[in-house]
């Protein structure tokens, strides 16, 4: 398994130049560390605010599960969307709103046919609220299928 989460910095990790905003550092409550966030007030609605998790040595004909923390806090914060490289135009994965603050874990599975993924982008999609804001933490990725709750 690999860990990707931002403390360590084992992964390649990339801001997409040719979006609206940044995704920035924010301290984690435990002060262990720290997690990316978009608070709510930046950029205009329907900005974009793209993270890149650049995937080396994923083996052709396997699988992998991207299994990560996220939240979205806040009165219509907006959205968060993961696309996978391969993929490019329908997003694998997507939420628009939490029902409370609280972090949740999303689970991809990553299929590699002959074409492997490079890799997979985390987006935000800035909403109507003013409060609150969009927060990735702890990736990881396993090789195999994603593991049941």
């Amino acid at each position: 398994s690999v860990d990707c989460s931002f403390s360590r910095g084992v992964c390649d990790w990339k801001q997409d130049a040719d979006d609206d905003f940044d995704w920035n550092p924010a301290d984690r409550d435990r002060g262990d560390g720290y997690y990316m966030a978009v608070p709510a007030f930046v950029g205009h609605k329907k900005d974009m605010g793209r993270l890149k998790l650049l995937l080396t040595d994923l083996k052709p004909k396997s699988s992998y599960c991207l299994i990560f923390s996220y939240r979205l806090a806040g009165e219509r914060v907006g959205k968060l969307r993961v696309f996978l490289a391969n993929k490019k135009n329908a997003p694998v994965w997507e939420q628009n709103k939490g029902k409370d603050e609280r972090w949740r874990t999303g689970k991809i599975e990553i299929f590699q046919g002959a074409e492997t993924t490079n890799s997979v982008t985390f987006e935000s999609e800035r909403g109507k609220g003013k409060t609150g804001e969009i927060g990735v933490d702890n990736v990881i990725l396993i090789s195999g299928l994603c593991p049941e709750d």
